[in-house]
């Protein structure tokens, strides 16, 4: 029986993956959330490849302990920047430093994220899941793209979700005052979000031999929720965590994604890992009049001049 377009995850998740035997060698890739989870496996990965790594990250020991480590095994160059995604005037302060050290990134992959089961507002008043999902992942890219456009043929990555699927995304309301807030929801927003500002950079980057994808990296074990708290954390350790796989899985992808030859010109497409496949139309992903709305309020929400596509 075929399923349904919607469906269709379910059974793509189960499909042979893609691989690539092509190295990274050389190539300056900037990476957050690379000091858990399955950032810290993916930049393993990039890392083994030959990638010179850029990492943003939030925390000083884990970075100093993470590069450390990196030198050590894998005889590769790795920088560092601070900034804590909640915080767009940190990010913003990371991205300009990066832009300003290294004229030409050729990776980008966005692999920062949260999940918040309680309504949280950062002090800038924004709801936290979204800023940290979406906001501050918008913001590095927009600042980087010179830098990345300097170095073209150059990939763009971001870490979606399935989770998108859970819709959520009120354009009039962001920040779920007034509304019924569910992390679940919130959640999908931010994921939504992202899905239709990759469109719009897609649309920018058309001519400029700059690639952005989404990609959903599987069902595995990794530390975004664990923030959350002991009667979510232990229900995740004990029961969720069980059915999880490998985030190396998860790696392996992000790695085809951004180095296969084959995908040089793949460009605003949505990958289940290496399969490509439709995002959910119903939660407003494929709307380009929403793209057009969030693309203007993530300008707006981070400060950033408004580019025309």
């Amino acid at each position: 029986m075929k399923l349904p377009e919607e469906f269709k995850f379910i059974t793509n998740a189960h499909l042979p993956q893609h691989s690539t035997e092509q190295r990274l060698d050389q190539k300056i890739c900037v990476i957050t959330g690379a000091t858990s989870g399955i950032g810290l496996v993916t930049a393993q990965k990039l890392a083994s490849q030959g990638a010179q790594l850029i990492v943003i990250y939030r925390n000083p020991q884990k970075f100093s302990s993470l590069r450390a480590q990196f030198q050590n095994q894998f005889n590769t160059k790795i920088d560092g920047f601070q900034a804590d995604f909640s915080d767009l005037s940190q990010v913003k302060q990371a991205a300009n430093n990066i832009a300003e050290k290294y004229p030409s990134i050729d990776r980008l992959i966005n692999c920062a994220g949260i999940f918040h089961t309680k309504r949280t507002l950062t002090p800038e008043g924004n709801e936290m899941v979204f800023t940290v999902n979406h906001l501050s992942s918008f913001l590095l890219t927009r600042i980087l793209l010179p830098n990345l456009i300097n170095a073209a043929p150059s990939r763009i990555l971001q870490i979606n979700s399935q989770g998108h699927r859970f819709g959520g995304l009120n354009i009039e309301n962001l920040t779920f005052e007034n509304r019924f807030y569910h992390g679940l929801l919130s959640y999908g927003a931010s994921k939504v979000a992202q899905i239709l500002t990759v469109q719009k950079f897609n649309h920018y980057l058309a001519d400029k031999n700059v690639t952005i994808n989404a990609m959903h990296p599987g069902a595995v074990k990794s530390n975004i929720g664990m923030n959350n708290g002991f009667l979510y954390t232990t229900y995740q350790k004990l029961i969720v965590r069980t059915f999880l796989k490998d985030p190396q899985i998860s790696a392996d992808a992000i790695h085809y994604l951004l180095a296969a030859p084959e995908l040089e010109n793949t460009s605003g497409k949505f990958f289940n890992l290496t399969i490509e496949e439709t995002p959910a139309r119903y939660t407003g992903a494929l709307d380009a009049d929403l793209a057009d709305k969030i693309w203007r309020k993530s300008e707006q929400l981070t400060g950033l001049d408004h580019l025309e596509i």
